[in-house]
């Protein structure tokens, strides 16, 4: 099992958000998870990332058989848990290029590889570019300053590229995006599924999932999960709304 979640109980400043999640996903899978508004879904991603601003007061997470919240937010980052924000933040002062070496050297030090050559390093990056239609150009700008909300969301997809993570984690990836937008974001999404990585979407709209088809889709209320089916349950959702679910 590459991710386990069993009874997690988590919340900030005394209110719980989070009631009692259960969730397992293996290699290979792609796992949705909508809800409304407030139901939880971007403290789970927070949770799973290592934001200390939440408390954890149960439950127990298992990534790779090792215990992920023993784990500082680097150390998930380095053995391959990725968090594609929904808000990405500006980085002034900070390239993408230097910015994207810093990090992709890191990983590969934790895995015991030599850091990559400049001109190494620069061949993949306009490789990953590529996958979600990013001009080179923007390598010497800042890390998201003056990018629009799709420019934002492609860096995000172009930073998983580059660091290929085993669980990616994309909150809300298609929040502020025109669909000529989305369908690139999700294009590079597909092209970056493997065997062996699994990527949880977390979202609204069932829109999304036109473009990155889930194998499971789970519906979070008011933190917990009140139902889980196939792709198929997506489209009811859409079509009826959440609040048939509360008493499920």
């Amino acid at each position: 099992m590459l991710l386990a979640i069993k009874n997690l109980h988590a919340g900030i400043q005394g209110k719980e958000i989070l009631k009692g999640i259960d969730l397992a996903i293996r290699a290979g899978e792609v796992h949705a998870i909508m809800g409304p508004n407030g139901s939880g879904k971007s403290t789970l991603s927070a949770v799973l990332a290592g934001r200390d601003s939440f408390e954890i007061t149960a439950g127990e997470v298992t990534f790779n058989g090792h215990d992920l919240l023993a784990m500082s937010p680097e150390e998930r980052s380095h053995e391959g848990l990725f968090l594609s924000f929904q808000y990405p933040v500006e980085i002034p002062g900070v390239s993408n290029v230097n910015f994207m070496k810093a990090a992709l050297n890191e990983h590969r030090r934790h895995r015991r590889l030599p850091p990559l050559s400049a001109s190494e390093y620069l061949k993949l990056m306009r490789e990953k570019m590529a996958i979600v239609e990013m001009d080179t150009t923007f390598s010497t700008r800042g890390v998201n300053v003056g990018f629009s909300g799709g420019e934002k969301k492609r860096n995000e997809i172009f930073q998983m590229a580059m660091l290929e993570p085993t669980l990616a984690i994309l909150d809300e990836t298609d929040s502020g995006l025109d669909i000529d937008a989305l369908r690139i974001v999700a294009a590079g999404v597909n092209k970056l599924k493997r065997p062996d990585n699994a990527v949880i979407v977390i979202t609204h709209y069932q829109r999304l999932l036109d473009y990155i088809v889930p194998d499971t889709v789970h519906v979070l209320y008011n933190g917990r999960i009140v139902k889980t089916a196939g792709k198929e349950l997506a489209l009811e959702v859409e079509k009826k709304g959440y609040d048939w679910l509360k008493n499920c």
